[in-house]
């Protein structure tokens, strides 16, 4: 989450990647998460994370068996609201690491995912692989302290899923992307990518 003065208030833009930039996979961390509300937009979710902690993620990748082989060093429990055009109400509070892992193994909708940091143009970004039953789902997305306008967008992002409900953490807590994959596919094949213009100029990366 991102304070820029905008209190409890998160600004973000979401994109699907079909393939991840393996020149982007820098600063890696492992998270684990379990949302024990996830409902109309509203969720409840502890995290916990390693840091610099590449994982290699796949279909059979258990959350639970992931807390047992990693070392975690943060933990948080966020409170979040419904998205609405790139911006959702989100407040946290880090809480001790031993007590996040033994709630997480007690229950709760649990994903797993490694995330990457970096630098594209004017804008810090972050990259989700997940494992699991939401692998192999890869998702980009870019947070400021205010609504993400003028975005100069990486030719690997394959469509637009800010507002797609379907693509929040907290709906792929209890649906996970491998049920409902091939749809989505066959969906984009029909519409074509999506990229929201209701947000300032969106542009490409310089040399690309």
């Amino acid at each position: 989450m991102t304070d820029g003065g905008n209190g409890d208030f998160e600004f973000e833009r979401r994109f699907l990647l079909k393939d991840v930039p393996v020149d982007l996979l820098d600063a890696p961390a492992l998270i684990v998460q379990s949302y024990f509300l996830a409902q109309d937009g509203f969720a409840i979710r502890l995290r916990v994370q390693a840091s610099a902690t590449d994982a290699t993620l796949a279909a059979s990748t258990s959350p639970l068996h992931v807390l047992e082989e990693h070392t975690f060093d943060f933990c948080a429990l966020t409170v979040k609201g419904p998205t609405n055009g790139g911006t959702r109400y989100e407040a946290e509070r880090e809480i001790d690491v031993n007590v996040g892992i033994e709630m997480i193994r007690r229950g709760g909708g649990r994903i797993v995912k490694t995330r990457y940091s970096a630098w594209l143009g004017a804008d810090g970004w972050v990259i989700d692989v997940f494992g699991g039953a939401n692998h192999p789902l890869v998702i980009a997305e870019c947070e400021r302290s205010g609504p993400v306008v003028d975005l100069q967008i990486p030719s690997f992002c394959l469509t637009e899923i800010t507002d797609d409900r379907r693509f929040s953490n907290d709906y792929l807590s209890h649906t996970p992307y491998s049920g409902w994959a091939a749809s989505f596919a066959a969906e984009l094949a029909v519409s074509g990518p999506r990229f929201r213009q209701d947000f300032g100029h969106n542009a490409r990366l310089p040399g690309e």
